[in-house]
């Protein structure tokens, strides 16, 4: 219900108001007050949406208690009542920003009328007000969806991370780190509930769900040990999803100092989680067994980038030929086994989560007893790698041959809207990271750049129409600012918009 204040010091004019309006609009809460200084008190108790506020009053007079409450709240809608109609008192009300007057005495149907009309521009600010607060607060989901599929899976987009990451007002230079939820197949629901608990404590930022994987990154309070803070979050989670279902399970990775390391706490998160029979549903990255001396000196490719970009891009001997090194570095070193069977098992971890973000449907990897040598560790290795490739073959072949093209097509028609590849994922019911790899597959170049390749087509198109002004033809191509707009074709063309546009027109 609407919510209006009459202000009077004439207790008959109030009460006669008062009858007028509650007949008149059945949607109408009123409460009444003697004076300014009695108005100014109720804005902070009542809250009114609409204050009928008479103009001459004794102590503060009606202009002087709007001025008051309209410096607290600015939102509060005035009517001024006066027998008063001078030209003075009407400049003095404008310049509040009063929306409308009525004279004493006023006809019930002009007060209708008048208040009529006030209450419905209240109404439609207020209704545009939720609107725009639903269109931030998704557009920021968006954001921060992006930054994640930015800085942990690597993927391009029109917006870039820096820009991102302002936008959601993240710290660069606080502690943090990746926790890692494991999700079980059909609790997906339980997202919302997260993600309403991440942001009330104002701690950190939640991705997307890929696969049965919930990425969170948590900043470090000063106040606490990133252990303590981390567990803390851990079992607050774990209590939330009702964690008595089998497949919860929570890895924490180790703490980095800025967004640019953050993929690393990503993959140590993964590791985390590979063991996930535990009887304590969370891990630290810190707490995973590690035998011999933790220095090796073996370069651990498959906590970088160019390894998870194999993976996607299919390249199995690739993967192959850096396990089978791998074990041979470690029997020239006089390795233990079971201290090498560690280090390849960590590998196909890796390898299985990125596959699991794919949308594959693949177990974690375990060896199911030590091996006695090297030969035999590389050969069962080598088995169980051939099988995560077969079955990395049958879910691109069960993809419908169109889709590429249905993808290409749907970019093309559609390239002057705002296109994630969470929308085309969607649509075609792929992960985004398989359409990523799809476009750099087969194209050459990124999803991004083709999208931006089509808006230039688009642009170079609506350029050889002189009637149309740079700024129609960058909101028609997708973009929002013409100097940005501007660059890009630049850029993409060797030529301004401008110096494309005289170069047709003289042809």
């Amino acid at each position: 219900m609407m919510k209006l204040l009459l202000v009077d010091d004439e207790q008959i004019e109030r009460e006669g108001m008062q009858a007028i309006l509650e007949n008149s609009f059945s949607n109408l809460l009123i409460d009444q007050a003697r004076n300014g200084q009695e108005a100014a008190e109720m804005a902070r108790t009542f809250q009114p949406d609409l204050i009928l506020m008479d103009i001459k009053m004794p102590g503060i007079n009606g202009l002087e208690a709007v001025e008051i409450i309209k410096d607290e709240f600015p939102y509060i809608q005035f009517i001024m009542v006066t027998a008063y109609d001078t030209i003075e008192y009407l400049h003095q009300a404008i310049k509040l920003g009063v929306k409308d007057y009525l004279l004493k005495p006023s006809r019930a149907s002009d007060i209708v009328s008048v208040v009529g009309k006030v209450l419905q521009k209240i109404e439609e600010e207020q209704h545009n007000q939720e609107k725009r607060k639903l269109q931030q607060q998704k557009t920021l989901a968006l954001a921060e969806k992006d930054i994640f599929t930015q800085l942990l899976f690597d993927h391009v987009h029109d917006v870039h991370v820096d820009l991102l990451v302002e936008m959601l007002d993240i710290p660069h230079t606080m502690d943090m780190y990746v926790m890692l939820v494991l999700v079980p197949a059909g609790e997906e629901q339980i997202y919302s509930v997260i993600k309403d608990k991440i942001r009330s404590k104002n701690t950190g930022w939640i991705g997307a769900i890929h696969g049965n994987q919930l990425p969170i990154i948590v900043c470090c309070d000063s106040e606490k040990t990133y252990r303590s803070q981390a567990t803390s979050l851990a079992r607050e989670l774990l209590s939330i999803s009702k964690a008595k279902t089998d497949g919860w399970f929570i890895g924490i990775g180790s703490v980095c100092k800025s967004l640019e390391e953050i993929r690393q706490s990503y993959q140590h998160a993964l590791i985390a989680t590979m063991d996930t029979s535990l009887p304590v549903k969370y891990r630290f990255y810190e707490d995973v067994p590690k035998i011999g001396n933790k220095s090796d000196g073996k370069p651990r490719i498959h906590q970088r980038k160019e390894f998870s970009d194999q993976i996607r891009l299919g390249q199995w001997e690739h993967i192959k030929r850096y396990v089978s090194e791998m074990i041979a570095y470690y029997e020239k070193k006089g390795t233990p086994i079971h201290y090498t069977q560690q280090r390849v098992l960590e590998v196909l971890w890796v390898a299985a989560r990125v596959m699991s973000e794919l949308g594959m449907d693949v177990e974690t990897p375990v060896y199911s007893y030590e091996m006695k040598n090297a030969a035999e560790l590389k050969r069962v290795t080598v088995h169980m790698l051939d099988g995560m490739k077969q079955l990395y073959m049958i879910h691109n072949d069960h993809l419908e041959a169109d889709t590429f093209h249905k993808l290409k097509q749907y970019i093309f028609e559609h390239s002057h809207k705002d296109i994630s590849l969470e929308s085309l994922g969607q649509m075609v019911e792929l992960s985004p990271i398989y359409i990523s790899k799809m476009f750099k597959e087969k194209l050459g170049v990124n999803y991004i750049d083709y999208l931006t390749q089509c808006r230039m087509e688009k642009a170079k198109s609506l350029l050889g129409d002189s009637k149309k002004s740079i700024k129609e033809i960058t909101f028609e191509t997708g973009y929002h600012d013409p100097n940005y707009f501007s660059k890009v074709f630049k850029k993409m063309c060797g030529i301004t918009p401008m110096e494309y546009r005289k170069a047709v027109l003289r042809k």
